[in-house]
């Protein structure tokens, strides 16, 4: 008999009931120390007052209304968002797949707008990952994510992760834009070069194709900037956001400038619950906390010291782990072992650790965890490795 909640998830049998900064507590009492924070969406921990504060004060005023209406608590993170970034302007959505669509709608409306249907072709990278939709699965390419679900969208067009002779000859008159994560987390923690996102953005201004960049897991102070893209020095037509850009309280964003937004015009779009009251408060605590210069510096800090530990762990387990990859905290361990027997012995010493592509577990920590936090996530991470090495 089919569960009541449908099987599409392999969960691991732990449930919790309340968390505290990096920490979480099980329905029976056990601590976790949380190197996953939900997958890169709780950036400030559990229960960070802040967070909590903006959430209940806006509670006991107004939760939605919906976008026939002005809606204060969206301007208000709008207008943070863009001064705070290339962007000229800002749809809100619940997810990172919404922001995908809508990126996928605004891209080909732009050329629609301009005379040239014909360029509907996104140009995207093996190992890729952009959500869950139809659009987004065929975006991605990959057979664990399209297999069995019929016709995908057409317009998607794969190359090879790092080949820079497939990128040049994919881009051809009936290029629309170009997609990428700067660090790719579904895919294994792989970090695109600057020189190759430089690169990028000199192939988009020579042909005219929009570059799309999906932060929705390597932004929001992941890396130390505020979007990752920030490190190469260039900026994007069109920018997807979410996971930590609410804390934990689900919401997402498209970000443009006004030329590549230019074709989404009056019913061009919509949303039912974005923007809404309640996920733009938390937004703007987010925001306010995380854009902090001072804030992003200890980002670094702190992502120095764990990588630290994480090099020291490869060398004292040289059967267990290949590499460190990865950037700010947003961190990865190659493994020799299985990657996924690392996560269960994570279990068993109290830690949360998160899977991915090419045999790499993932390290997301929230942003503000502290030191001490850090030490003892090298030590369990640690007696993990012994477990593994020694079963």
């Amino acid at each position: 008999m089919i569960p009541s909640v449908l099987p599409t998830y392999a969960r691991s049998p732990l449930a919790f009931e309340s968390g505290q900064g990096s920490w979480l507590t099980t329905v029976d009492g056990r601590r976790y120390l949380d190197l996953g924070a939900g997958i890169a969406v709780n950036a400030l921990g559990h229960a960070h007052p802040a967070l909590v504060a903006a959430l209940t004060t806006q509670a006991g005023k107004l939760w939605h209304v919906s976008n026939l209406y002005q809606i204060p608590e969206q301007q208000a993170l709008a207008d943070k968002l863009v001064a705070a970034t290339f962007a000229d302007t800002v749809f809100f959505t619940n997810s990172g797949t919404e922001a995908l669509e809508l990126s996928v709608k605004m891209v080909r409306k732009y050329w629609y707008e301009k005379g040239q249907p014909e360029r509907i072709e996104i140009v995207t990278f093996e190992g890729s990952f952009h959500g869950r939709s139809t659009a987004a699965i065929a975006a991605a390419g990959s057979q664990k994510l399209v297999k069995g679900f019929g016709p995908l969208m057409p317009g998607f067009v794969h190359v090879p992760f790092g080949d820079h002779d497939a990128l040049r000859a994919a881009v051809t008159d009936r290029t629309a834009a170009i997609l990428i994560e700067p660090v790719q987390g579904e895919g294994g923690i792989r970090v695109v070069p600057d020189q190759c996102l430089k690169g990028l953005r000199d192939l988009c201004d020579e042909t005219g194709a929009l570059l799309v960049l999906d932060e929705v897991q390597c932004g929001m102070g992941r890396t130390a900037r505020l979007f990752a893209h920030e490190w190469a020095g260039i900026t994007p037509d069109i920018m997807m956001v979410a996971k930590g850009i609410g804390g934990g309280f689900p919401l997402g964003a498209v970000l443009a400038g006004e030329a590549a937004a230019s074709g989404m015009t009056l019913g061009s779009h919509g949303s039912t619950y974005g923007g809404n009251p309640l996920g733009c408060a938390v937004g703007a605590a987010v925001m306010d906390i995380v854009s902090d210069p001072a804030f992003l510096a200890e980002v670094g800090r702190k992502a120095a010291r764990l990588r630290q530990g994480l090099e020291g762990l490869v060398a004292v387990h040289p059967d267990v782990f290949d590499e460190v990859r990865g950037l700010g905290l947003m961190l990865g361990m190659k493994c020799k072992a299985s990657n996924t027997d690392l996560v269960k012995a994570g279990y068993d010493q109290h830690l949360l650790t998160v899977p991915a592509a090419d045999n790499v577990v993932r390290l997301l920590p929230p942003l503000n965890i502290s030191d001490d936090d850090i030490t003892t996530a090298i030590e369990k991470l640690d007696a993990a490795a012994a477990q593994v090495k020694g079963a």
